[in-house]
């Protein structure tokens, strides 16, 4: 039997150092917003061949969008995105006429994939949307798992669970955050409205699996009383552990394989969803429970700060 609960010394002292960089590198660099939150247009194109140098591509659009950054980034083996200020679509057509006039040479064609624009307006309301989505999920959760354990009084009072719940999922938000900090400011990435989504799905899985351990902890408790609460938090861990493993695994296997074989305008999605889901595993295991048995341990300590455990 593993001994996690006995050593959750060293998964604190690893998702402390997790914690602090992801929090040091959103302080300093923040993350790197998108289209969809900073306003303007974003243009898709697919060339059939002899595809041109981002630099080329915004040497061709700069006069016509004028003031504003411009930026250009190679998609795939032919396609090309282009990001820019908000356009009308007289400018947009205009664009296009000096893309193909340009570049539709020696048999190239060029095929439109996608515009879209967001005006600035647009942009705000969804970062506000973005912050209550997860804050009110994460309460959400928090008064569900209270709730479905407020039979569970003994040793860990029920709100406790609730608790130990919301700090694991602060954990598995704040993670994947630095992470796309750190890929924002080192690779370029952009984070767009798909983060809410993404993020949301990380909160229901590590959730997921958090409830199994403690649901577990429940049944254990009217079994193996005896054996003290650090011991029966282990043995509830080692004996759902396989499950949460295996299931985590299977769901890693199917997004790495999305992420290798699947469209570029997916991979951010797919990699946050990777990251999170990693590390809500690990904290359903290392974190949420062993959070339990600290907050027991205090308790105890406080209480009767001369007895041994």
């Amino acid at each position: 039997m593993l001994r996690i609960i006995q050593n959750r010394a060293i998964s604190f002292t690893f998702s402390g150092i997790l914690i602090a960089i992801s929090v040091v590198s959103l302080l300093i660099w923040g993350l790197k917003p998108g289209l969809d939150f900073t306003g303007g247009s974003q243009l898709v194109l697919s060339f059939s061949s002899a595809r041109p140098t981002p630099a080329q591509v915004v040497d061709v659009a700069k006069p016509i969008v004028g003031a504003g950054e411009t930026t250009a980034q190679p998609l795939g083996d032919q396609d090309v995105s282009i990001r820019m200020p908000a356009l009308s679509e007289a400018k947009h057509q205009d664009l296009m006429t000096a893309l193909r006039a340009k570049f539709e040479v020696n048999g190239v064609t060029i095929t439109e994939k996608s515009f879209d624009s967001i005006g600035p307006i647009i942009g705000i309301e969804l970062q506000h949307q973005t912050m209550w989505a997860v804050i009110f999920a994460i309460l959400g959760i928090v008064i569900y798992v209270t709730f479905a354990f407020r039979h569970v009084s003994f040793p860990v009072a029920s709100w406790k669970y609730g608790a130990s719940t919301i700090i694991a999922l602060i954990h598995d938000v704040t993670v994947p955050l630095g992470a796309l900090s750190i890929l924002g400011h080192f690779a370029g990435l952009e984070v767009g409205a798909w983060v809410v989504t993404a993020l949301l799905t990380v909160l229901g899985f590590s959730v997921h699996d958090t409830i199994v351990v403690f649901d577990r902890i429940r049944e254990n408790l009217g079994r193996y009383r005896k054996d003290g609460f650090e011991e029966l938090v282990n043995k509830s861990i080692n004996e759902t552990l396989a499950r949460s493993i295996n299931t985590s695994f299977t769901v890693l296997l199917t997004l790495l394989a999305a992420y290798v074989f699947g469209g570029a305008s997916t991979k951010d999605f797919i990699l946050t969803l990777l990251i999170g889901i990693f590390f809500g595993t690990y904290s359903s295991i290392f974190i949420a429970s062993p959070l339990l048995v600290t907050w027991h341990l205090h308790d105890l300590d406080r209480r009767h700060p001369s007895k041994k455990r």
